[in-house]
């Protein structure tokens, strides 16, 4: 049973967010929950004036909360209904990272799938804030759908990877069910100036190829000074349709969502984009 957690903030994006892992995971047994923390609708609201406005106001959010997430369960009944698949829902006050955090420990969550930006949209940023948070800290694998990203089977997917860190089982576990499931290729994107490896990259090389076993894979190297710009042109030049990295200390993706602010990464992408954690569960 696959678990799967979406958070919401109920705007167009997250939906579509919805719709994709409706789709992703047609024909997997899977148990979804769908979630809105509203701690920051209360607290940013400019009525706040007092302890009993306060209390009214995250009262009338929590109900709002429960009633929209109720229609989205009836949209998805409606528009998609899989016998293989169930439902909960859940309103909470918190933020989104601590709940998210909390949600995914709690249920032992496969993969959290969110949308690229929320209500705000900003269409000159790649991700938006709150993405780019769960992105860097909720502690098991995230998938991000861009806005307007339809829904097609993943068939060309790349994965770059300097080979120096070790992979976990479990999430490449996820890979190879997508990858045996859709019969896709992977594209492992070294960008160094060499072809020498060191022991432990050929060895953590090795770990990925027994990983994904019976999968089809192909390694490219490309030398490049520009990480974001090598990984952008790999995507266009071979028709890639679904980019996959791991976030840990030391490590490409860290290079790129690490920076000062958000409007410097340089990651344009508008395909699925799968963040496999390196970080600790606890």
């Amino acid at each position: 049973m696959r678990k799967i957690v979406i958070p919401t903030d109920f705007s167009e994006n997250a939906m579509n967010a919805i719709r994709y892992a409706m789709e992703l995971f047609k024909y997997e047994r899977s148990e979804f929950l769908i979630f809105h923390a509203y701690a920051d609708e209360v607290y940013d609201h400019n009525t706040l004036v007092s302890r009993k406005i306060f209390d009214e106001l995250k009262d009338s959010v929590h109900k709002n909360s429960e009633q929209q997430l109720s229609e989205i369960i009836k949209i998805i009944k409606q528009v998609s209904p899989n016998p293989r698949h169930t439902y909960t829902t859940l309103s909470t006050f918190g933020t989104l990272i601590d709940e998210a955090n909390d949600i995914v420990d709690k249920e032992n969550t496969d993969i959290l799938i969110m949308g690229t930006r929320g209500k705000t949209n900003d269409r000159k940023l790649t991700f938006g804030s709150n993405t780019l948070q769960v992105l860097k800290y909720v502690k098991c694998p995230v998938l991000a759908i861009p806005s307007n990203c339809s829904y097609h089977q993943p068939k060309n997917i790349l994965f770059p990877t300097d080979y120096l860190m070790p992979y976990k089982r479990r999430e490449l576990k996820l890979l190879y069910t997508l990858t045996k499931s859709f019969r896709s290729k992977t594209n492992f994107l070294h960008i160094a100036s060499y072809d020498h490896l060191s022991m432990r990259q050929e060895d953590n090389k090795a770990f990925l190829e027994n990983s994904l076993q019976g999968t089809e894979l192909e390694f490219h190297r490309e030398e490049s000074e520009n990480l974001t710009a090598a990984i952008n042109e790999f995507i266009i030049k071979n028709k890639i349709d679904f980019l996959v990295m791991v976030n840990s200390r030391h490590s490409y993706l860290e290079n790129i969502l690490y920076q000062s602010t958000i409007d410097k990464i340089g990651l344009h992408i508008k395909i699925p984009f799968l963040v496999m954690q390196n970080l600790e569960r606890y």
